[in-house]
């Protein structure tokens, strides 16, 4: 087992690996920029190590400045957590050429599920459904607009690497679709260095269910069960939930074996998310491996009660999964609320600034993976997530009313957050009912406005 692990990260995620290295007894390094000297992942290590300024670029995102600091600390592994090189394949292979090991899947299957038109290859190839759609990139606009002809519309304009959103748009008929083409590339190209698009059939009211998975290296694979995330802003989650209240025993089953196959069929290694969309009838198709640990892990870890960084941890260090499928249970019901710095009043744009008063919220069931304190200047140069509120009760019903009472409980003042906007998503009739789908913000609070009386004090 490692003696000493460099978490490549900040914030939240990387306090909640430190966490579990602590109980395994393994040492841990933090690395941290100019604008997180004082950061809680800073304080809660063993050892940190400076990599230069706050511009992500010159610290975060360097891949040889991270390996410098593991080499000078005597780490023997890298987590990477989520976000900022999680998914970069190239400090995957850093990693092995330095010696070290990348807490994490093959740097190949990184590289193959990171090119969404590769992954829809893999998929078709090993049996998964996919999306009605194109499997290969397309920069000519009359042949994108021949295959949206072919495929039908609405039709959805994706870019080939990345995610959240980017260089993503819905196209209901012909129109300008040309120039929404020439449009989604340049915002990929911005986003990624990667301009390549290609088309899918656009979904009407899907859900958004994924399923967790462990593989170890000796080709033993299980999936912990679903996690709902069909609560989404502009295509990023802020709400998710497990079980989904959509799926039946049998269907669960069926998806859950098209996430085992998917992990199989790329080779995968490690913890990861197979991501599926769930039509109105029922059909699933795979959207996508996000290769690394999910935001919204805890709510697996609360139903399955098992630590998923100890066995990414456990398997990177070669020892056997030695759960199997017939183990794998959950109890009860999870939900997450994700707290970020954003100013609901102000289209939940960024609000950086400095944490006069932090007041977390208790009790049974009730867990917040958090990475900041009174005092903390939040920077403006990262995601402003701050925290995860998770809550666990016996059934949905209690879940949520638990969740309302954990936000109406969290205090943070002196920036904005969207408590009070979460808050009206979970008491709203469509959500308790479980009508949840990918529109439902954009269907129940397009002109949302908060009540005075919950707004965030800044």
């Amino acid at each position: 087992m490692f003696k000493k692990i460099l978490i490549a990260n900040r914030g939240e995620i990387a306090v909640r690996i430190m966490r579990t290295c602590r109980e395994m007894g393994i040492a841990t390094v933090a690395v941290y920029s100019a604008a997180d000297r004082r950061a809680l992942h800073v304080l809660e290590a063993d050892q940190a190590v400076f990599l230069g300024p706050a511009e992500p670029t010159e610290s975060y995102l360097s891949i040889a400045k991270i390996i410098a600091a593991a080499r000078s600390t005597d780490a023997q592994a890298i987590h990477p957590g989520y976000g900022f090189l999680a998914e970069n394949p190239d400090l995957a292979a850093a990693c092995q050429q330095a010696g070290l090991t990348f807490i994490g899947p093959p740097e190949n299957a990184i590289r193959d599920l990171g090119d969404k038109t590769v992954a829809r290859r893999l998929m078709i190839q090993g049996g998964v459904p996919v999306i009605p759609g194109m499997s290969q990139t397309e920069a000519d606009p009359d042949r994108l607009a021949a295959e949206a002809d072919k495929i039908g519309y609405p039709v959805l304009i994706k870019a080939a690497a990345g995610g959240g959103g980017k260089g993503m748009r819905v196209f209901t008929a012909a129109g300008e679709f040309k120039d929404a083409c020439a449009a989604a590339a340049r915002e990929a190209q911005n986003a990624f260095g990667n301009g390549a698009i290609y088309l899918e059939k656009y979904l009407t009211k899907p859900r958004h269910v994924e399923f967790q998975i462990l593989a170890d290296t000796n080709g033993h694979i299980i999936h912990l069960l679903e996690r709902e995330c069909s609560i989404q802003r502009r295509h990023q989650k802020i709400i998710e939930e497990t079980p989904s209240p959509a799926l039946t025993p049998d269907l669960r089953a069926q998806m859950g074996a098209a996430a085992v196959a998917a992990a199989k069929a790329s080779g995968y290694v490690n913890a990861g998310t197979v991501e599926f969309l769930l039509d109105q009838d029922n059909q699933f198709y795979f959207l996508e491996v996000n290769t690394r640990l999910q935001v919204e892990h805890p709510i697996t870890e609360m139903t399955t009660g098992i630590d998923l960084v100890r066995h990414q941890i456990e398997i990177s260090a070669g020892q056997p999964l030695t759960l199997t499928q017939s183990e794998i249970s959950a109890r009860g019901h999870a939900i997450e609320c994700r707290i970020y710095a954003e100013d609901p009043q102000n289209d939940f744009f960024p609000s950086p600034g400095k944490i006069r008063f932090m007041r977390e919220p208790g009790g049974p069931g009730i867990r917040n993976d958090c990475g900041i304190y009174t005092g903390f200047q939040v920077p403006v140069e990262y995601d402003p997530i701050l925290s995860k509120l998770v809550v666990w009760a016996e059934t949905r019903e209690l879940a949520i009313r638990r969740m309302i009472r954990a936000l109406e409980n969290y205090v943070i003042l002196g920036i904005k957050t969207p408590r009070p906007f979460l808050i009206d998503v979970l008491k709203a009739e469509a959500f308790q009912s479980g009508a949840t789908y990918t529109d439902f913000i954009a269907t129940h609070f397009d002109e949302w406005q908060p009540a005075a009386a919950l707004s965030d004090l800044a």
